[in-house]
């Protein structure tokens, strides 16, 4: 099935958070709760400045009922931040100073980060 946002180079990483959102809605309500403390409003502001808003939009509107807001902080900034999916690789340690540090992409990925270390730490 194509999405709306197929086309653009995080899809892969975005399905993954819808996914994920779904499965663990719990885990994700965790690591927002983890992460909010790191600048999220000045980050949330930028990402939805960025210039891809109509990407931003088509992805968000099938998922507003269910998405928390870490999901949709995660999604905006890999819509928004074409090399922010690397940050997904990263530890959360190293995602929090980066964040703590202002990287807005960091900010609003942290939980992401958060939520895949916790799941590959249940399996």
């Amino acid at each position: 099935m194509t999405k709306k946002w197929s086309h653009l180079p995080s899809a892969e990483h975005i399905d993954w958070v819808l996914e994920t959102l779904e499965k663990n809605p719990k885990v994700w309500d965790a690591a927002w709760d983890a992460s909010r403390a790191a600048a999220w409003d000045a980050a949330w502001g930028a990402s939805r400045g960025a210039s891809r808003v109509a990407e931003w939009r088509a992805a968000m509107g099938g998922v507003w009922d269910a998405s928390r807001d870490a999901a949709w902080g995660a999604i905006a900034a890999l819509i928004a931040w074409d090399g922010s999916s690397k940050l997904l690789d990263m530890s959360v340690e190293e995602v929090t100073k980066l964040a703590k540090a202002g990287k807005h992409d960091a900010v609003l990925l942290l939980p992401a980060v958060i939520v895949k270390n916790k799941l590959r730490g249940m399996k």
